[in-house]
């Protein structure tokens, strides 16, 4: 359904005109219609946009082009300067290593780092005693302030809680002494009790990780003595009533899901000096600088304006750099040692002692008629936070405010999280955010409910998912009465038709053999884009007097493309070309302030204040313009590097004005353009993704031959890129349905200590990914976009499992899905 459509479907299916009045198909109350009125007065659906953020295919210069990426070059002829390639610019750098925890649960006793201290080329040995390492507990997780994570971590820890918790830190001349150092620190403990299974640490009787004196910053629904961090929940309706109906169908069903690393290639890795002027410098590599710049400032009692942070370029991100994870220790060694100190983790370090994908157990209910119709919905996590809570309710949270609004026509809905803390590594923010665990469970759920109740489990979902025009008012469940949501555009119709005939959904052949059987499997999918009412993003943009510009932008780049992104929205508001820009992004000293690249709000938060920024440097331009042209303003506009008018069709060069402007004889300007954007919006991308397996039922083994995802994005920026934010995205989904993620032995210990033993599906071991981009037009976003990079994570463990529940009857509800698994179930029919 298009967003100019002259009549939409409201969030209950009755047919509504432009303006949410009901047609002549019902009659409401008049309280009713009050009541809609006072709702789409304070949630309209008309969006005041800007003229040229609505621009047809024909009129898009920059926008929508496959425009090369900004730092490609760089990257394949190794230019481009990662953190640790920073090393050479430091002759006296120091490097550093940690001492962690090999044990689960315990306290520290002694510390005996004599032999460390002696040895050649050791410069410090932090403790927790030590002067340089702060007492004060903070979050790791980099998020908007206040943080709506626990406060519960030292830098160096006493109270060990997980295999890798870090008790002593190493600065040495080179890494190698470090890491010998670092081995030869002997640490006594008092060991304690532990449990690593979440369902187990939620008993009354289970070891407590906590105690309430050792937490600030408490959650709502904490509970220490039994291991909780948090609970939240939520409800719609009247869901209660509704699974008691005489009239329904009960069913539930269990879902489990992986510990998965984000498998960077890059290392967490962070440089920490002191400059000339006594402030203190990180480079670092990170997704969220001015959070860092914030969290450092409050653990070493250092005011925000003596701390830079800068962002080199990062090779990988996918959420675990959404944190400050390392940035602690080279600082207080450089403290320390007053010399630059350089940390970067090892490949082991990243599987145990960095963070990694919450693990759950999703129950998923529903209400159900005989005639397809959704009562109810009620959806319960418990999450593993593992020995710390960053990232841990708001994670949690995601697994019902993500999923569950894509069925807006559900009336009674109720969603409820345990976030529980274990002895076992930490776990963080994740590429989905929670929304690949919720989806596993909603959309595997749904699909057996169609097949037991006989229904096409496609017509199934369409009967009750959103549609443009409906109010959002399960996000406002959870996130409270400004969650809510107007829906202005979804593609959800079209992703599905195209999907289907990517993936040949009514084609499919079985093959000849026998004992080989060919199913199909769907599974669809909402995000968000940002995070309502709790996003900022600041560009300026400066014109030279060539008629060239720097842009400078607080949006943070980790590889996703967003600087060249930007530079296309500047450049097609501006009507020159992306090379007469320079972008420089994400530095706390340099660049406007942006809270970073997380919950897929770079292009939509960021990129609109970049077009901010470039409209209001256009005002000047075109002022100038119509100085030099002697013609009115209204009759200016920008193209092909000048300033032109539509009346006459004369025009002066950006280069002349801004001579003009610089080094004019009347009057003189540098002319610049300032953006700040935040919004109470977040529309959600669509996705819809189709697999296509072949299962042995003789072994149990499968053959995905083909993915095919359909996402609606909006207005694709760059489409290549897009592409590749869809395909890199749907291969994490992947993994997520058929590797087996971190796996811990009994003490919590991460069993995985490099690429070899993690499995990450290889190339050549991954399915042709077949991504189609759905254009839609979102009117909040610049020039009609939306978010597109975390959509596509989280819809291939359902879709698979609904293909393998399609080939050969079984359903398999535990990650990852396995052919020993198959056969288990098939055995068991």
């Amino acid at each position: 359904m298009s967003d100019d459509a002259d009549t939409r479907a409201n969030g209950n299916g009755a047919e509504t005109d432009a303006d949410g009045a009901e047609t002549d198909g019902g009659t409401a109350s008049q309280s009713d219609a009050a009541e809609d009125l006072a709702e789409l007065e304070q949630y309209p659906f008309e969006w005041d946009e800007p003229a040229n953020n609505d621009l047809a295919p024909g009129e898009r210069d920059s926008v929508s082009q496959r425009a090369e990426k900004y730092d490609d070059r760089k990257l394949v002829t190794g230019q481009a300067k990662y953190t640790a390639d920073y090393e050479e610019r430091y002759p006296d750098l120091a490097y550093a290593a940690v001492v962690r925890s090999e044990i689960p649960h315990g306290r520290v006793t002694d510390i005996d780092a004599s032999a460390a201290e002696a040895m050649d080329g050791v410069e410090a040995v932090l403790t927790p005693d030590s002067d340089a390492v702060p007492d004060a507990k903070y979050t790791s997780a980099g998020q908007s302030y206040p943080e709506p994570s626990p406060w519960d971590m030292h830098v160096l820890t006493e109270h060990v809680r997980y295999v890798g918790d870090p008790v002593a830190a190493i600065a040495a001349e080179d890494a190698e002494t470090a890491r010998a150092a670092a081995d030869a620190v002997e640490v006594r403990y008092e060991e304690y009790d532990y449990v690593t299974d979440p369902e187990a640490a939620f008993d009354a009787d289970a070891p407590q990780l906590f105690g309430d004196e050792e937490v600030e910053n408490e959650i709502v629904g904490h509970d220490y003595d039994r291991n909780r961090m948090a609970n939240i929940e939520g409800e719609l309706g009247d869901p209660e009533s509704a699974f008691e109906g005489d009239d329904v169908h009960v069913h539930e069903t269990e879902w489990v899901t992986i510990r998965q690393s984000h498998a960077n290639v890059e290392k967490h890795t962070s440089l920490a000096y002191r400059n000339e002027d006594d402030r203190h410098v990180l480079v670092t590599s990170t997704q969220v600088p001015n959070h860092t710049r914030r969290q450092l400032a409050h653990l070493f009692d250092i005011p925000i304006r003596d701390i830079r942070v800068k962002k080199p370029r990062v090779g990988g991100g996918f959420g675990g750099k959404q944190a400050m994870v390392v940035e602690p220790i080279p600082l207080a060694l450089s403290l320390a040692t007053d010399r630059p100190v350089l940390y970067e983790a090892t490949r082991e370090e990243e599987f145990y002692a960095m963070r990694s994908r919450h693990p759950m157990k999703v129950k998923a209910k529903t209400a159900v008629t005989d005639d397809g119709d959704i009562e109810a919905i009620d959806i319960y996590a418990l999450s593993n936070t593992g020995a710390y809570g960053s990232h841990g309710m708001t994670v949690a949270g995601n697994v019902g405010s993500k999923p569950l609004p894509l069925y807006s026509k559900v009336p009674n809905v109720h969603f409820e999280a345990d976030i529980v803390h274990t002895n076992t590594p930490q776990t963080g923010a994740m590429r989905g955010y929670g929304a690949p665990q919720g989806t596993l469970a909603l959309e595997g759920h749904l699909d057996e409910v169609a097949r037991d109740l006989d229904l096409d489990p496609v017509e199934f979902r369409q009967r009750h998912y959103m549609e443009v025009g409906d109010l959002d008012e399960i996000a406002g469940m959870m996130g409270g009465e400004g969650a809510k949501r107007r829906i202005r555009s979804c593609g959800l119709d079209e992703c599905i038709e195209r999907g289907k005939e990517a993936i040949g959904w009514d084609a499919i052949e079985q093959p000849d053999e026998d004992h080989l059987h060919r199913g199909v499997g769907m599974a669809l999918s909402a995000q968000g884009t940002g995070v309502a009412g709790d996003e900022l993003g600041a560009a300026q943009l400066m014109m030279n007097e060539d008629g060239s510009f720097h842009l400078q932008v607080g949006g943070v780049d980790i590889g996703t493309g967003a600087d060249t992104a930007f530079l296309q929205i500047a450049a097609e508001v501006l009507g020159c070309d992306e090379d007469q820009i320079v972008v420089r992004s994400s530095d706390t000293d340099v660049t406007p302030f942006d809270y970073g690249a997380y919950a897929s709000s770079t292009t939509y938060i960021s990129g609109m204040a970049v077009k901010k920024a470039a409209e209001d440097a256009k005002e000047r331009i075109l002022e100038w313009g119509a100085r030099m042209l002697d013609e009115p303003v209204a009759d200016l506009d920008t193209g092909d590097g000048a300033v032109y008018s539509e009346a006459t069709g004369d025009s002066v060069t950006l280069e002349d004005i801004g001579y003009e402007a610089a080094y004019g004889d009347e009057e003189r300007e540098h002319i610049l353009g300032k953006g700040t954007h935040c919004t109470e919006e977040s529309p959600p991308p669509f996705a819809a993704q189709f697999v296509d397996v072949t299962v042995d039922e003789e072994t149990g083994e499968f053959d995905v031959h083909k993915l095919a995802v359909a996402v609606d994005c909006g207005v694709a920026i760059n489409p290549g890129m897009a592409e590749g934010q869809v395909e890199g995205a749907n291969h994490m989904s992947y993994e997520l349905a058929v590797s087996e993620g971190i796996t811990l032995d009994d003490q919590g210990r991460a069993e995985v200590s490099d690429f070899d033993e993690y499995h990450l599906p290889s190339a050549t071991e991954t399915p042709p990914i077949e991504s189609i981009l759905v254009e839609t037009h979102e009117p909040t976003g610049p020039f009609g976009a939306k978010s597109v990079a975390e959509v596509p994570t989280n819809t291939v463990p359902p879709a698979l499992s609904n293909a393998v529940r399609d080939a050969v009857g079984v359903r398999i509800q535990e990650m990852p899905i396995t052919a020993a698994k198959i056969r288990e179930k098939l055995d068991e029919r």
